[in-house]
């Protein structure tokens, strides 16, 4: 049989059929898929997510203002936060972690949403957070204004404050030109002053309560702080010796000379100044820096020790011993039938968060 009546037998041609039809369909796939991809109809248009509503009101969430409210708002945050570190410890130590980095409350609400998409169905979640509420959400109202802080209750505190708050400026001036965190600065300012109220009361009151000013002392001690003449003097000679334990260094050398003259006289003219209390506060900044100093050489550190450098601050320069174990003390402050050190009562006005808008915590409490 030739090759060409091989090629026209029956088989050869249903195979011949099926190659060009083969070939054909094959054509028309590819053209069809260059088609669909150059008319964009493969593009993965997704889906919209079913929690897409919830996802954007946890973006949109806005810081509270309201400054109660806001309070609320955060104590409810930690009570959720707490719930989920009992449940799910990861999730509440990468929130912590997260708000730490960022110092931002409305993240941690924002966090805690976020996770609570996962908890809608979560029983035991949802029961530990109600029984945490309705230990913890209803404060007792009889306690509501009460300070925990016993000697805070007393109304003459709230006339201190309004006083402390008008030298605000003064103490900040005062910190700046000394180095020293202003909250500390004003934690003496509490002690003395406070000091005063019990050991002078009717004339304290008398001039407190009605004009909210502060106490400035003219006799033995003087100024706001109660500053002795001597301490201030040791103060100004600290400033200029170099090979002194209390020495602050060549940028503070000059922060209280004098224009002209100088001496007992005018440095007491300087801290007791009844309009002007800036001298006052940077004698008191330059004394708490100095003993901090004296500490530090000596290779203890107490400048995260408020109520050691309180204590100080009122023993004064002679007492001041550097040691492992330095103790709070100082002179004796009854407020309300109850004793208390100046150290002490410096110690709870520090870390009471009173008047901390005002007076915010440094990280660093002293500028060296």
């Amino acid at each position: 049989m030739g090759i060409k009546k091989f090629f026209q037998t029956k088989p050869m041609r249903i195979i011949r059929k099926v190659f060009i039809y083969g070939f054909a369909i094959f054509g028309f796939g590819v053209f069809s898929a260059w088609a669909i991809y150059s008319l964009g109809l493969t593009n993965n248009r997704g889906l919209v997510d079913k929690n897409n509503r919830y996802l954007a009101s946890v973006s949109s969430i806005k810081q509270v203002k309201n400054t109660k409210e806001e309070n609320h708002f955060v104590i409810d945050n930690y009570l959720k936060l707490i719930t989920l570190s009992k449940l799910y410890p990861k999730n509440a130590d990468l929130i912590l972690s997260g708000l730490h980095n960022s110092k931002d409350d409305r993240l941690l609400t924002q966090m805690i949403a976020a996770c609570e998409l996962y908890m809608k169905d979560n029983q035991e979640y949802t029961s530990l957070y109600n029984k945490g509420k309705e230990i913890f959400g209803n404060s007792n109202a009889s306690n509501n204004n009460k300070n925990a802080i016993v000697w805070m209750n007393a109304p003459e505190w709230e006339a201190l404050k309004q006083a402390i708050l008008k030298d605000r400026a003064l103490i900040d001036s005062a910190a700046k030109i000394t180095g020293v965190e202003p909250r500390l600065i004003v934690g003496c300012l509490v002690g003395e002053q406070i000091r005063l109220f019990n050991s002078k009361r009717e004339m304290y009151k008398k001039y407190l309560g009605p004009v909210k000013v502060l106490s400035v002392q003219s006799q033995f001690s003087f100024g706001v702080n109660g500053i002795k003449d001597f301490t201030a003097q040791a103060v100004e000679q600290n400033l200029k010796n170099t090979s002194s334990p209390f020495y602050m260094g060549d940028k503070y050398a000059h922060i209280l000379d004098y224009r002209s003259g100088g001496g007992d006289s005018s440095r007491i003219k300087r801290l007791v100044d009844y309009h002007n209390h800036l001298y006052s506060y940077i004698y008191t900044g330059c004394i708490i820096h100095q003993t901090r100093n004296q500490w530090k050489r000596s290779g203890y550190d107490i400048s995260n020790r408020p109520e050691i450098l309180f204590t100080l601050f009122n023993v004064g320069f002679s007492q001041s011993h550097p040691s492992a174990n330095p103790e709070c003390g100082g002179s004796h402050i009854t407020v309300a039938d109850k004793v208390y050190t100046f150290g002490a009562i410096g110690f709870d006005f520090y870390y009471s968060g009173e008047m901390a808008d005002a007076f915010p915590y440094w990280k660093n409490h002293f500028i060296d």
